[in-house]
């Protein structure tokens, strides 16, 4: 029986590049999405994954999916907290909400998720858990005091995370994408991305596929002694 994984936010974007790595690998993958359900459509009918629409900032609903999926699928073994959302602003321009919201999705959702399944994990002495961070989190951006701080709280979580369930066969791990060829990135205006790619000393934006297979590195057996890390996938720009 192939182990099942949930990808949140899974659906697009550096999220839908995992879940194809996943479902590559043997895994039976259940992609979360929050509220697209044309984009979500589309999804499954190119993919053939399984889409599963819940708020990942809602702790009840997160409870509520992972039991639907493992009554469906089977016992969730891998958990890759992918989902995330930007509510860009400087300090004197952020309000509570715009705040609040980000860390609630990309923080707390962490956390909801990470609960719904490290139970199950620990009963069955296996787990793989990935958390999705990012270069902001570990360097700051100017005007995301909010997305930093969710990002940063993330590294933090998945080294305390960790240390419980290390003897439990559960690993806990993170990576730190920098500037990828997403639909986020491709928004930001011309002038602007040119200066980033300038830092960048490999000289171009990440692929999703390129965060895809460090996800499913840190998701295989051959990841077993590997827990409580950090893995920088961002060309260089930021050595930490």
């Amino acid at each position: 029986m192939s182990r099942v994984a949930i990808v949140t936010g899974g659906t697009r974007g550096i999220g839908e590049a995992i879940s194809i790595r996943l479902k590559d690998m043997g895994m039976t993958v259940a992609a979360n999405y929050a509220g697209n359900d044309v984009k979500a459509g589309e999804f499954t009918a190119r993919t053939g994954i399984r889409a599963y629409k819940w708020n990942v900032a809602d702790h009840e609903a997160c409870q509520e999916a992972v039991t639907r999926i493992a009554g469906e699928l089977g016992p969730v073994e891998v958990l890759v907290n992918n989902a995330g959302i930007t509510r860009d602003g400087t300090m004197l321009k952020m309000t509570y909400e715009m705040w609040k919201e980000v860390i609630d999705v990309n923080l707390g959702g962490c956390f909801n998720m990470a609960k719904a399944v490290f139970g199950g994990m620990r009963e069955r002495g296996f787990g793989r858990i990935v958390n999705i961070g990012s270069i902001n989190g570990q360097a700051g951006q100017y005007g995301q005091v909010n997305y930093a701080a969710a990002k940063s709280g993330i590294h933090g979580f998945t080294k305390a995370l960790a240390q419980e369930g290390a003897k439990f066969g559960i690993t806990v791990n993170a990576i730190a994408p920098g500037y990828i060829d997403t639909e986020m990135v491709a928004a930001v205006p011309r002038d602007v991305l040119d200066k980033i790619v300038a830092k960048i000393p490999v000289g171009r934006l990440g692929h999703a596929e390129e965060i895809a297979r460090g996800v499913g590195f840190l998701c295989s057996d051959d990841a077993g002694f590997i827990t409580g890390s950090t893995m920088s996938i961002n060309g260089g720009q930021h050595m930490y």
